[in-house]
């Protein structure tokens, strides 16, 4: 995976960041999901490198970047530290203005940082998700079925830490058949990556973090920022059979945090660069493109 591109650990003021870097032309920072690492941009990030230098991170808490304690009311993972962590990273790099593409939980940190560091951020790609807010501000019964892990992981520690601990294979495994359209889609070498870094208790904990920050800091820090809207232009794609297409209208969600909102669904469940790649990779393309 990856070939041509280098690997680099950049120590920021709050963790040590593992990322990859290849191609050249206009930077783009890729972030990742839950559970997974960097690894899942694998079969898109090649093909962008050809016009755009991509800058592929793991998140801290994620991958091979450190796992920093989570601090008083889980600050250590609020989506600010994460951002400006990224914040960092790219600068060390050279790079002050960039594009953002984030899968997931990467998307809401991408969503932060474009909040954070709009002088920085000049476009934001948002995969499959809406908003955090919106989300626990309008659950039901079907988003909380579909999204159970958002309530099962935010318990206290150390109830889901050591649930997931006991198999964490299994867990992993399961969460992303479940969200994926076929398990097929994850390629062998992808799917290794993921489990060996989840399988680290303290990869486990800091996930669980991430949750718990959702679910607390994070919402303080969005509630100050209703009234504010994104200036950047925003893409939102989502897959056409998970769920943000079975509860949301994506793009009206957007919309109400965003003044430039464009968007379609791509043929795939959940994890949209690894189950159709060449459509996401197309729309990610032509929107960096301008």
């Amino acid at each position: 995976m990856f070939d041509g591109f280098e690997t680099h650990t950049v120590q920021t003021s709050g963790a040590a960041i593992r990322l990859r870097k290849g191609g050249r032309g206009p930077p783009v920072l890729l972030l990742h999901g839950y559970p997974q690492t960097h690894a899942m941009w694998h079969k898109v990030a090649p093909g962008l490198a050809r016009d755009f230098t991509i800058v592929a991170a793991d998140l801290r808490g994620y991958g091979d970047s450190a796992k920093p304690p989570g601090g008083n009311n889980h600050e250590g993972y609020s989506k600010r530290a994460m951002a400006a962590d990224q914040v960092e990273i790219m600068s060390v790099l050279g790079f002050d203005r960039f594009a953002v593409v984030g899968h997931d939980r990467g998307g809401r940190v991408g969503h932060r940082m474009a909040l954070d560091h709009p002088e920085h951020v000049e476009r934001l790609a948002v995969l499959d998700i809406v908003p955090t807010w919106k989300i626990f501000a309008e659950t039901d019964k079907e988003i909380a079925t579909d999204y159970y892990h958002w309530f099962f992981l935010i318990q206290a520690y150390d109830f889901p830490e050591r649930l997931i601990g006991a198999d964490p294979e299994y867990y992993l495994r399961t969460k992303m058949g479940k969200f994926s359209t076929s398990s097929d889609v994850f390629t062998p070498d992808a799917m290794a990556e993921y489990l060996r870094c989840f399988s680290d208790p303290a990869a486990i904990h800091a996930s669980c973090e991430d949750y718990r920050a959702a679910a607390t800091i994070d919402l303080a820090h969005d509630e100050a920022d209703l009234s504010r809207r994104l200036e950047c232009p925003v893409l939102a794609l989502w897959g056409a059979k998970g769920a943000m297409e079975k509860n949301y209208d994506v793009l009206a969600a957007w919309r109400e945090r965003a003044l430039n909102v464009s968007g379609m669904a791509v043929p795939s469940g959940h994890y949209l660069p690894e189950e159709a790649p060449e459509e996401t990779e197309a729309e990610i393309a032509r929107f960096l493109a301008g």
